[in-house]
């Protein structure tokens, strides 16, 4: 039975679990979580209460969290491209370039985002001034890892690169990525010229009006 993926072309953690699988060029249907699909949007609220996409279907098997999608992805519908190593020591330092990108990159954007849609709990200025602060430490970290690295982790593209793309992406919309960060600036290059990330991106383009702190004329 083909794959189902639940979810939006906007959405940053969409992307990750799109760009793993466009890697293996994995047979899958997209079902986009909108208004104009409002079948689709009931149906994920059926099989996910908590709301949080994307969420996948293999038959009437679910999987939630992009992580754990993309490792599933390589337990039941292997690829040429591993996304995570066999040796567990190097796997490990995929999971945790995967964690730092989502939760010290991806979390500060969204507070950000969440501050200018005025979301409870969330002051716009004050939500903008916290995410530019925590995005220049991880900026910082990041250009020390990088060095001598292709991609993430080194010379494979990994998972750790599947949340690096949409994570930095967005995060130099919010906060630019300096020229005090060569090695981070040019990783974001090379991530944006891959064809996986360069589909997720063109897929996306044409929401970019629902950036509320406005798209840059760029990417």
């Amino acid at each position: 039975m083909t794959l189902a993926l639940y979810g939006h072309p906007f959405s940053s953690y969409t992307w990750k679990v799109l760009i793993a699988l466009y890697e293996n060029a994995t047979p899958f249907e997209f079902r986009c979580i909108a208004p104009e699909h409002p079948d689709n949007t009931a149906d994920w609220l059926r099989r996910w209460p908590l709301r949080r996409f994307p969420l996948l279907l293999d038959g009437e098997r679910q999987v939630a969290e992009t992580s754990i999608i993309i490792e599933y992805l390589q337990l039941a519908h292997p690829g040429p491209v591993r996304l995570l190593p066999d040796d567990p020591a190097a796997a490990l330092q995929v999971r945790l370039l995967d964690r730092c990108f989502d939760l010290h990159v991806m979390s500060p954007v969204q507070a950000a985002v969440a501050g200018a849609l005025g979301r409870d709990g969330y002051d716009r200025d004050g939500a903008r001034a916290s995410a530019e602060e925590k995005l220049e430490l991880a900026y910082g970290w990041l250009e020390g890892e990088l060095a001598g690295r292709m991609w993430a982790c080194g010379d494979d593209f990994t998972m750790a690169d599947c949340a690096a793309a949409p994570s930095l992406f967005y995060a130099d919309w919010v906060h630019r990525i300096s020229d005090a960060y060569p090695l981070l600036r040019a990783y974001r290059a090379r991530l944006l010229a891959r064809p996986s990330v360069a589909r997720a991106v063109d897929e996306a383009r044409p929401f970019r009006v629902l950036f509320p702190l406005g798209a840059p004329d760029r990417d």
